[in-house]
């Protein structure tokens, strides 16, 4: 597994809203689904919005693989949930990147049960 580079991190975060293709068991990619995501030091996160644990998000959870697509950047990735050490700061992000857009939004998105839906996207071998 690679690791970020600066340059995708920054792509990447700096788009409005990431694709995520999870893997489905048969090794099909899901439909894609834009969502939002966040940087938070040299990792990337993401949140349910809706329910966790259905749709995209069960999905990616079940088989912890997912391609994802965002400022021209394309990457499979793996996904594990993230440590809840972290989620003040990506509550702070989301707050920080969306807030002034989407207020109510990203409260709701920072709600204890979304906060418990997050995921780190960690980075695999480049995309063909």
């Amino acid at each position: 597994m690679s690791a970020w580079t600066t340059d995708e991190l920054r792509r990447v975060a700096g788009a409005d809203e990431l694709e995520i293709a999870p893997v489905r068991r048969s090794g099909e990619l899901r439909r894609p689904t834009p969502i939002w995501a966040v940087q938070v030091d040299d990792a990337l996160y993401v949140r349910a919005a809706y329910t966790p644990d259905a749709g995209w998000h069960g999905v990616a959870r079940a088989s912890g693989r997912a391609k994802i697509s965002a400022g021209g950047v394309e990457r499979d990735v793996s996904v594990e949930d993230a440590e809840a050490a972290i989620l003040d700061r990506v509550d702070a992000a989301y707050r920080e990147k969306y807030g002034r857009r989407y207020g109510s939004i990203v409260d709701k998105i920072n709600a204890p049960v979304h906060r418990a839906s997050t995921l780190r996207l960690l980075p695999e071998g480049s995309c063909a």
